[in-house]
């Protein structure tokens, strides 16, 4: 079966940077809706499109066709007695930055100080451009549920149920950034 809109493709991926240095070897393969649904990069679904079980190419993705360049306006130093005393480096909050046009952002701890923490709002791997080595490992037809729905398999399968509960776990809370 070819890879056309409206298949569920499995790829197994490698991550690397323009350097070829190692990012992430997906230890679980990924799973997408072909087709336009914003289910995984653009440029992923293109090299993809018309090809078949066993295939393997290389794409090269620039920043701003991936996670967007390395904004510094996103790096925040907040008071530290905004921040729940288990604060660790590493910790994400969702930062509502008083723009009511803006989405919520999700800040990283990155350090912390006596009396202020660091904030990052960039993506991990904003600015940087990406080598995604693939091979196409299975194709099949979505189902009418993963059609209407825009996702392939099933929300109960998926590790992250339900992304407004993985906001208001005991790791994530809610801030105002400045």
């Amino acid at each position: 079966m070819k890879i056309t809109k409206n298949t569920v493709v499995t790829v197994l991926y490698k991550l690397s940077d323009a350097q070829n240095n190692l990012l992430e070897e997906g230890q679980e393969p990924m799973v997408y809706l072909h087709g336009g649904y914003e289910d995984t990069l653009p440029s992923i679904e293109e090299a993809l499109e018309g090809k078949e079980v066993g295939y393997t190419t290389m794409v090269q993705v620039e920043p701003e066709e991936a996670f967007g360049d390395y904004d510094p306006q996103l790096v925040k130093i907040e008071k530290r007695d905004k921040f729940p005393p288990q604060l660790e480096v590493g910790m994400h909050f969702e930062g509502i930055t008083g723009n009511e046009e803006e989405d919520a952002v999700v800040f990283i701890v990155t350090d912390i100080a006596d009396d202020t923490v660091v904030l990052d709002g960039n993506h991990p791997l904003a600015g940087m451009a990406l080598r995604f080595s693939l091979q196409v490992a299975e194709v099949r037809a979505a189902t009418p549920e993963e059609i209407e729905r825009q996702y392939a398999g099933s929300y109960d399968d998926d590790d992250d149920d339900d992304d407004d509960d993985v906001l208001d776990s005991d790791q994530y809370r809610s801030i105002i950034i400045h």
